[in-house]
């Protein structure tokens, strides 16, 4: 406002000086003339103090500005955290074996080859995402004698577990070591080398029970265990030769693993490889042990192995997934045939799980909108609604 006074000020004075130019030019040499000098000099020094007022003015609203900038710059702070993004969520998936026809369709179009969108969002959004690895990432090695499947990779894939926002691998399964221990130690090479953490085997029983700990923007600390129940051969098990997997047959040491976590961590979670392929039916041990895990201090037991869904129960307020079947695997996956489950811990602490099958065409995992009826169906005590949130 200033500013624009001053400029209508120096435009009426050099109006004035334009009258008192005609003037002094018309009476030159007449009566007018002195008087027309006079007036003339007059306007001339009283626009030249305009001028440097509206000069001064100028520079004074632009060091107002700057300041006023400068202010608004230090005063300026951070937004206040909102409740999302206080709130942590963590996606566990199931079974991921990058297949041939999952190579092929990567090539041709990358993660969005693989994945549907809202997918990729559910894992790449997760504050943590945690699979099964299924396989080794390896060119080395000798297939295992008597086997009828085996999984081997070229590490260069691993760029497609990046594009898919995964953090940790569980390697406690029984196809990780079906290359030889050269192949797992290279599994381990690339995944570290790829800013993958893993756990669930290594080149010792405590590099293979390693607890895997992760800090959200709360300070709160989750933790992560993985142990196999089914390996083809004894010589697999870390006890027995190194590297190896972590195995639970004896359950003994996941039990003092997971009461060890436990006080180190404000949630944990166990993914556990066990149970029988292609069937919805639990072994006896499968509840036993899980029960055990959760009285041990687990809060939450995830399984894998079954290439199927699995029954999902709460005990004692704790879920238990029986098996999250497959999630990348092969060409085609059937509904009913595997899914994802995704943890979601607020500001409050309230914790919500919430399922999410899936099924796959063609090499490309897409949600399985009809499959949230079928776990509720399936599970003996679990409800869930058409989100796929489980409740008791």
């Amino acid at each position: 406002m200033k500013k624009f006074f001053s400029a209508l000020i120096k435009t009426l004075l050099v109006l004035v000086l334009v009258l008192a130019a005609g003037w002094y030019a018309l009476g030159e040499g007449g009566p007018f003339e002195e008087k027309g000098q006079q007036l003339f000099g007059m306007f001339q020094e009283k626009n030249g103090a305009i001028e440097q007022s509206a000069q001064d003015d100028s520079e004074e609203e632009s060091e107002i500005t700057l300041e006023d900038a400068d202010i608004a710059a230090t005063s300026a702070v951070e937004p206040s955290p909102t409740p999302e993004d206080l709130t942590t969520r963590i996606v566990f998936t199931g079974d991921v074996e990058l297949s041939e026809y999952v190579q092929s369709n990567y090539n041709r179009a990358g993660v969005d080859g693989v994945v549907s969108s809202e997918i990729k969002s559910l894992l790449t959004d997760a504050t943590y995402t945690m699979i099964n690895n299924e396989f080794c990432f390896s060119e080395r090695g000798q297939k295992a004698p008597d086997k009828q499947y085996t999984f081997r990779v070229n590490p260069s894939y691993v760029s497609l577990l990046n594009d898919l926002g995964v953090d940790i691998a569980g390697l406690a399964n029984n196809h990780v070591l079906d290359f030889g221990r050269d192949a797992l130690t290279d599994t381990f090479t690339t995944l570290a080398n790829a800013g993958i953490d893993y756990t669930g085997a290594g080149s010792s029983l405590e590099d293979a029970s390693k607890l895997i700990v992760k800090t959200d923007a709360k300070g709160r600390t989750y933790g992560f265990l993985a142990a196999s129940h089914v390996i083809p051969v004894g010589s697999w098990n870390v006890l027995n030769s190194q590297p190896g997997e972590f195995c639970f047959y004896d359950e003994t040491d996941l039990l003092n693993a997971i009461k060890a976590a436990d006080s180190q961590v404000d949630y944990l979670f166990v993914m556990v490889h066990w149970g029988v392929e292609h069937t919805t039916e639990l072994t006896s041990y499968q509840p036993n042990d899980g029960h055990k895990f959760i009285d041990a201090g687990a809060d939450a037991v995830i399984g894998m192995h079954s290439h199927c869904l699995q029954p999902v129960e709460m005990y004692n307020g704790k879920p238990i997934f029986y098996s999250l079947g497959n999630f990348i695997f092969n060409q085609n996956i059937k509904s009913g045939g595997g899914g994802a489950v995704e943890f979601s811990i607020d500001e409050n602490d309230n914790v919500t799980y919430r399922i999410i099958p899936i099924t796959a065409s063609g090499a490309c995992t897409s949600v399985d909108a009809t499959g949230y009826s079928y776990v509720e169906s399936i599970s003996p005590n679990a409800k869930v609604d058409a989100d796929g949130l489980i409740s008791e």
